[in-house]
């Protein structure tokens, strides 16, 4: 079997996950993307691509091996892979719920107009003024932005002002979105379709870093999310239902309200986390799909389990790090620790999930064991920056 893997920068999610994962299940491994240098390493076959235009994609797949599936885990090419799977008859998402999804405007149209949810929005193209009257507290954000980057709460005018002038020096000729806050509990849904179903793997409860940035500093297992059918509506109206899918939503007084829909598995190693829950290997299940195969039962966790963000908390050079931890035989908590940085590396405060120095994941048999392991592992093993 034939895998053609679209791909952007390297992940962890595609270099530990993916590919491992499509070996398994005995496909050769084509990676197409515009960066080919960066995925020399993986010991794939790597083509150059331009994997953001889906015409080049099938052009390339077609005067190449026969395709069985194509497949991306990336945020900004999910539409174009999935016409390039349509064109060859594969099994894929529906190209139009990919861009409803990515794009949070569409997103916020779709859920209204199905009667499914509205939350107030506002659409700034480039050149359009500054609304003069949105919902304050109002959060503004790129409309196909990701990791948090350059998503802002902001109070009134002058704030919702200086914001946009901000964001539009680094990202000119981008639209954003203003919308208001969604104050309460974040929470996320987990589940993986096969165009037919829908299963729900679970969520997690998300604790963020303090605003006016949204960070995600720890998540949580919570198991079958509370919005649990609210959530399913969204989806379906959205046209989600094949592969993975990991959803972002807060529990507000007035009810459930989607925060984004994110047409992949879960990052920041929360995928890794969530198949070691389930006692699943979630990587084979996702790609099982995309090459045809029947939805498997998903699993169920024992226990407890966390991902903690170790966050950076000043600007400087790193010092030192823990390095990498894995999980020793007969350990009641198992605890893995994977650096994101290394020691001289340069740290320039973001507000975003780029400040990431490493990522603490545990699993026990109750949440105070995973508690008490974490915070002793991050006490005697800190992230020095000088």
């Amino acid at each position: 079997m034939r895998l053609y893997l679209t791909a952007l920068r390297p992940t962890d999610s595609v270099t530990d996950g993916f590919l491992p994962a499509a070996h398994a299940l005995g496909c050769d491994v084509t990676i197409l993307t515009d960066r080919p240098e960066h995925h020399a390493a993986t010991g794939a076959e790597v083509l150059h691509c331009d994997v953001r235009d889906a015409r080049a994609m099938i052009d390339i797949i077609a005067h190449h091996h026969t395709p069985d599936a194509v497949f991306s885990n990336s945020d900004h090419i999910q539409a174009e892979t999935a016409l390039a799977a349509a064109y060859f008859g594969l099994p894929g998402k529906d190209w139009r719920a990919c861009v409803a999804t990515k794009n949070k405007a569409l997103t916020r149209r779709r859920l209204s107009a199905a009667g499914v949810e509205t939350v107030r929005s506002v659409r700034l193209a480039p050149d359009d003024p500054v609304p003069p009257d949105p919902p304050f507290p109002a959060v503004v954000k790129p409309r196909e932005g990701v990791a948090s980057e350059d998503v802002l709460l902001v109070r009134d005018v002058g704030e919702l002002a200086a914001a946009v002038r901000d964001i539009r020096g680094r990202r000119p000729g981008e639209t954003l979105v203003v919308e208001e806050y969604l104050d309460g509990p974040l929470h996320t849904l987990e589940t993986v379709g096969d165009g037919e179903e829908v299963r729900v793997l679970g969520g997690f409860r998300t604790t963020l870093g303090p605003l006016p940035y949204f960070v995600e500093e720890r998540l949580d297992w919570e198991g079958t999310p509370p919005a649990r059918e609210h959530l399913l509506r969204a989806l379906d109206a959205l046209g989600v239902g094949f592969g993975a899918c990991h959803t972002e939503y807060v529990m507000t007084p007035a009810g459930p309200r989607i925060i984004e829909v994110n047409y992949r598995v879960i990052g920041d190693h929360c995928d890794f986390l969530l198949g070691d829950l389930l006692g699943v290997p979630l990587f084979e299940h996702i790609l099982g799909v995309h090459l045809g195969a029947a939805l498997p039962e998903p699993g169920r966790a024992g226990g407890h389990g966390t991902a903690l963000s170790l966050v950076a908390d000043r600007p400087g050079t790193v010092a030192a790090s823990p390095g990498t931890v894995v999980p020793a035989a007969g350990d009641r908590v198992r605890l893995w620790h994977r650096p994101l940085r290394a020691v001289g590396d340069r740290i320039d405060l973001s507000h975003t999930n780029r400040d990431y120095l490493g990522v603490v994941r545990a699993i026990g048999p109750d949440r105070a064991g995973v508690d008490a392991a974490v915070d002793a592992f991050t006490a005697r093993h800190p992230w020095v920056i000088a």
